[in-house]
């Protein structure tokens, strides 16, 4: 019996108009432009500015995109999932919002929070249903409005994040192409290193919470970055090493874009040169769950059928993993 394997039949992104520079930054905190370049290789992220405006926007824009360019009516899609650590609300699910925008009356949707490594739960799980022939048309939304628990009073953090995110089509094939393989990984003792203090059950909000900042992003930077370095180039290394490829069979490492010397590393790992490397930190920053899919979508026209991609991430949790992809089709 032949393989059924899901292959993204196409891809698209979206961030806003607002662009937030280093040297903005240097106005709000002390910080420079050198110095966050030269840590993190970030120079821009953008922001997503207006009253009422959430992750949902985010969403519905890149999939409208999708949906136009893959000729796909949206009443075709059977489900829809959004990885996102920044919902519109606790409930209903921003990937609800999502469908209904769109206009996907006949999709079952839910999110999926995995914080960074959250677009690449999303990935693996939507393969599944399409790998057993439940479902034809499964979208996959990675999108974050990280400016939304951010404190643009701590320079550590505030340099690293922006807002935006991307999204993709999972259909059936049975040609050698699509998701190949998959690792998964997560290590919940590294809560303790990067979280939200307060705003969850464990510590709902109040009076006490808003006035200690603690709705935001708290970060131990030195043992985040250990962890990230170490998990996601092993991680990388594993899934070539299962899957029989070294670094000549790799075209593209598509990393998440948390930190320029976390990606450098990796490569380094897998034996990649930089050529080989989807980056756009410089421009984005870290979206969370929207970094692999902007790369994806910035580097499209790139990609030709067959193309070996090998999808890493970190994130809070922690979690971590990677997925050995092969590209599904040529450039427009």
């Amino acid at each position: 019996m032949t393989k059924i394997r899901a292959k993204i039949s196409g891809v698209n992104g979206w961030v806003p108009d607002y662009v937030l520079t280093n040297k903005e930054l240097e106005t709000i905190v002390d910080t420079t432009d050198e110095w966050i370049t030269s840590r993190t290789g970030i120079k821009e992220r953008r922001i997503l500015k207006g009253e009422g405006q959430g992750t949902s926007v985010l969403g519905i824009q890149a999939v409208k995109g999708l949906l136009e360019k893959t000729n796909t009516d949206p009443s075709e899609i059977d489900l829809l999932i959004c990885a996102t650590t920044t919902p519109d609300m606790m409930f209903p699910a921003t990937a609800n919002i999502i469908a209904d925008a769109i206009g996907a009356t006949n999709a079952f949707s839910y999110d999926l929070q995995a914080a960074c490594s959250g677009f690449i739960y999303a990935v693996v799980t939507g393969s599944q249903f399409i790998e057993t022939g439940k479902y034809k048309k499964v979208v996959v939304v990675g999108a974050d409005k990280m400016s939304s628990i951010i404190d643009y009073n701590e320079r550590t953090t505030c340099i690293i994040f922006g807002d935006g995110g991307g999204a993709i089509l999972l259909e059936p094939t049975e040609e050698n192409v699509g998701v190949m393989d998959s690792i998964l990984r997560s290590d919940g003792s590294g809560a303790q290193h990067l979280h939200m203090k307060a705003g969850g059950s464990r510590k709902p909000a109040s009076h006490e919470t808003i006035d200690n900042r603690e709705h935001y992003v708290y970060q131990e930077g030195s043992a985040v970055f250990k962890f990230a370095v170490t998990n996601m180039a092993d991680v990388s290394a594993e899934i070539m090493a299962k899957n029989n490829l070294d670094g000549d069979d790799v075209t593209w490492l598509v990393p998440h874009q948390a930190n320029k010397r976390i990606i450098d590393a990796t490569a380094r790992r897998m034996e990649i040169g930089e050529d080989k490397v989807m980056l756009n930190i410089h421009k984005y920053g870290n979206t969370t769950s929207g970094t692999i899919p902007l790369c994806l979508w910035d580097y499209e026209n790139q990609l030709k059928k067959g193309d070996n991609l090998i999808l890493a991430a970190f994130g809070g949790g922690f979690t971590w993993g990677a997925i050995y992809l092969k590209w599904a089709y040529d450039p427009s």
